[in-house]
Formats: structure tokens, sequence, C-alpha cells
């Protein structure tokens, strides 16, 4: 095995959480080398909608949206079902204003802010981000870190109780990059994963694979050796609304039902109230012949369409094949595949709901999560997307405190051990609020460069005092984005 020589930090994986930590942690003056599996930067993030979840913002006072650190707060929970790690929530919370700010500080531009699965106010924030990602990573080399390709991380290395370091398989053998301030394990979920799916949640085996080449698990398996403790391993579920033949080479995730669409079987039946999150809408679908559920809906809801903006894009679907149009309901279900005679009798029972004229059959009362009034179905063209779950990541992993910092089975931390973004879990619970993926990754990037550059300094007051030699400490420790 080779050895280079010792960083203050080293990051393993190049999403939004690992870029973040990387970079801020560089701009406060530490010596980082940021290792990714691929030979792509980005991971999951690249492949995402870009929706980061905060509240406060001037576009939301601008656009004379009513929110709050409260409300977001109660969201959250409500949205994992109480079972979220609060102290988590209450970290990001705390640091949101400040990451949002370090984000504009580095050109990021929010062009849409919309509500979505889990809110119940506009707080998904909406940025273009493959342009955020290559940003950040700009500024991260311009401020002296190192990015190493092809590097996957394949063992932690300890001295005594302290990870020191991590062993990389790379092209030209294994290399061990050593860590004074720590290892960060920002390397995703599980969502490629077949082993750890297959252990944890084998329905979603079903579910179409997507996420990150490198999602499968390397980091929460290595964490999971020294003892890290898991939390939400029991909530895997994909997401619903990504056509049968979706690609990798856009964000093709249609939420249709939160603008006004049903979602039916092929039988032309509604089985789930199509207002809840979708990750629980996502986990149901998977129970219907084919796992297919057609998000139904009319000119109306066509018309909200945004080109280019994730969850909204109809457009671009609509152009590349991969929604059916007709002049009525009965040619649409014959088009889409789809019972003609009960679909047109599930429309009908809708909009009688909707008018008030029975009660809704699934229970539904608002297009997302207690907000927007139903729209019926009855503008011509009609259209439907077949859709079906997407295992876009896991939202679940490894136990850390509001810190970042890895916590064993028994709560106690293993020094020198950092996870952040979706090797992690605990933050949140049952299910998941759009925008608060890419959210925590940045929050808890900015959190962990700040703990790692507040212990190097304690490190070098220690030298100071005894003359010891010890690590190198960071000269700008007030460049990093948390509160």
């Amino acid at each position: 095995m080779s050895v280079t020589h010792t960083f203050d930090l080293v990051v393993v994986g190049s999403g939004i959480a690992g870029q973040t930590a990387a970079t801020a942690a560089a701009e406060a003056g530490l010596s980082v080398a940021l290792l990714e599996k691929t030979e792509k930067l980005g991971g999951s993030s690249a492949m995402s909608g870009g929706w980061f979840a905060f509240s406060g913002t001037p576009e939301q006072s601008e656009q004379g949206i009513e929110d709050s650190a409260e409300l977001f707060l109660s969201d959250m929970l409500e949205a994992g079902e109480h079972l979220n790690d609060r102290a988590l929530l209450e970290a990001y919370l705390a640091n949101q204003e400040n990451t949002y700010r370090w984000l504009k500080d580095h050109g990021v531009q929010f062009r849409e802010v919309e509500i979505s699965s889990g809110m119940s106010a506009r707080r998904g924030h909406n940025a273009a981000i493959k342009d955020v990602l290559a940003t950040l990573h700009r500024d991260f080399e311009a401020a002296g870190g190192e990015t190493h390709l092809e590097h996957r991380a394949v063992r932690l290395v300890r001295d005594g109780d302290r990870v020191t370091g991590v062993v990389a398989d790379t092209p030209d053998g294994e290399v061990l990059f050593g860590a004074r301030g720590g290892v960060v394990l920002a390397t995703g979920g599980f969502s490629r994963g077949t082993d750890l799916l297959k252990i944890f949640a084998p329905e979603q085996l079903a579910a179409i694979p997507y996420g990150g080449k490198g999602n499968t698990g390397d980091g929460l398996k290595m964490a999971w050796k020294l003892g890290a403790g898991m939390a939400d391993m029991s909530f895997v579920s994909a997401t619903y609304g990504s056509h049968p033949e979706t690609g990798e080479e856009f964000h093709e995730l249609l939420t249709a039902y939160y603008m006004g669409a049903i979602i039916v079987n092929k039988d032309g039946r509604r089985f789930v109230d199509e207002s809840v999150d979708y990750k629980t809408l996502g986990r149901v679908v998977l129970d219907e012949p084919e796992g297919l559920g057609f998000e139904v809906f009319d000119a109306k809801v066509r018309a909200k369409s945004h080109r280019g903006i994730p969850l909204k894009d109809i457009d671009t679907l609509e152009e590349i094949g991969h929604v059916f149009r007709a002049d009525t309901i009965e040619e649409l279900a014959e088009a889409a595949g789809i019972d003609p005679d009960a679909l047109v009798q599930t429309v009908a029972r809708y909009n009688a709901a909707v008018a008030g004229e029975a009660e809704d059959e699934v229970g539904r009362t608002n297009l997302c999560n207690g907000v927007g009034d139903l729209l019926p179905i009855d503008t011509a063209p009609y259209y439907a997307y077949p859709a079906k779950a997407l295992m876009t990541t896991t939202y679940c992993g490894v136990t850390i405190n509001p810190s970042g910092q890895v916590v064993d089975v028994d709560g106690d931390v293993i020094e020198g051990l950092y996870a952040i973004g979706e090797v992690t879990g605990g933050f949140h619970g049952a299910a998941y609020m759009t925008g608060t993926s890419l959210g925590k990754g940045a929050v808890f990037g900015g959190i962990v460069a700040r703990h790692a550059a507040g212990r190097l300094t304690a490190d070098r007051l220690v030298t100071d005092r005894t003359g010891a030699a010890e690590p190198a400490a960071p000269d700008r420790v007030d460049a990093v984005p948390v509160a």
C-alpha cells in the first residue's frame, strides 16, 4: 500500500454534502482531500431535481409566502411521523439561514419557490443543481483542495479508538489517506446496493433503480464495521412519479398529483390519497398491477407546466413521448392501456366529490399536505402519465449527533468519524419532505467543516502550550457556514 501525505480532513463522496463540507473546510484554511468513487463528480445530487428546503428566505418574502422555522419543524415532524431525531432537525433549522446565505455567496440562484411533498408552505427552493455542484467544486480547488476521482474508500483506519484515515482503492492500487481532523463519510445511500436492499427492504427491489452509480452503501458498511448505530432502516421506500423508461439524462419525476391530477392503476381505480408524501406513494404503488400508477389530469393542470423545473415539467415529458393525450377520458384510457369504462366512472366520482356532492373515495381533501383546493378533471384535452416508484435514495443510515459525528450503537461518539447526507439516518423518520435531502447535505456539510476546524484549532492551542508535535490548525474558522 502506498501512503499519501496527511490532510486535515478527508471527505469521501462528492455530492452536495461532501462538496459543501470540502469547500467550506478548504475555505476555512484546512487541507482537504475529496475522494470520489466514480469517474464523475456529483453522485446522486447531480441527478436530483435541485430542490433545497429553507424557510424565512428573501424569495419567500418577495412572493408573500408565510412560513417560519416553527412551521418547518412541525412539517418535518409530521412527515416523519415524529420518529425523527429532533436534535438533528433543530440543528438544521439553527443553521439553515447561514447555509442559505453561504450558497448565495457562492453564486447559487434559486429560480423557483414551490410547495411539494411534506410541506404546508411553499419552501422548496429550486436551483440548477449541476451548476451548483460545479461552482462549489471550482471554489474548492481555488481554495487549495485536492480532488481524487476513481478513488473508492474501502476501509477506515484507526489509531486506538480514533479514526485517523481511510484506505482507497485506486487505479494505482490501495492508497492510505491520513486525516488529522477526521474522515467525513458523504457516500450517499444504497439505492444501487442490492445486497443491502435485500436485507433492509427487499420489496423495494421492485422499484426502478436510480441514484448515483456509486451508491452501493460503502460508507454505511465501513461505519457499521466500527459499531455505528443505524436509524430509519425500516422506512426505505422509493419515490413515486417516474416513467417506466426513465433514464439518467435528466431528472424525470412528475408530481402532477400535487397540481390537481389523480392517480389510477391499470384497472382505472384510484388506490391512494394523492396528497400524501411521494415516498408513501412510492411504497403503495408497488402493490398495484405491474407496480404502475397513471397520473391523470386535464388541460388546467397541463397549463401549470414549467419547462426546465423538475417535478413540473410536463412540456418536456410530452415532447419525449412519455405523456398520453386525448380529447375524451375514454379515448385517453384506450391510448394509455387503462380500463376505459372504469376510468370514466372514476373521474366522474372524483368530480362529484370535488363539487361536494359525495365523499371522496380515498379521503382526499386537498392537493398537497393540507394545502390547495381540488380541481375537477373536466377540461379537454386530457392527459395520462404512466409512472412507477423510483429508488432515488434510501433516506436512512448511520446515526450521528448534531455536530455530524458518527455515534455507535450505545450512543458514544466514534472519534474522528463524521457522516453527512444520505449515508445518515435519523433525520427524516418515516417519510421525506422535498428539499430536505439536498438541504441537510448542505447544512450538515457546513456543520462538520466548522466542527473539524474547531477541533484542529483546539489541538493547536494544546501544541502551543505543551510544545508537542500536533497538526496545524485552520486560519479561517469563521469562513465555515454555520451559526
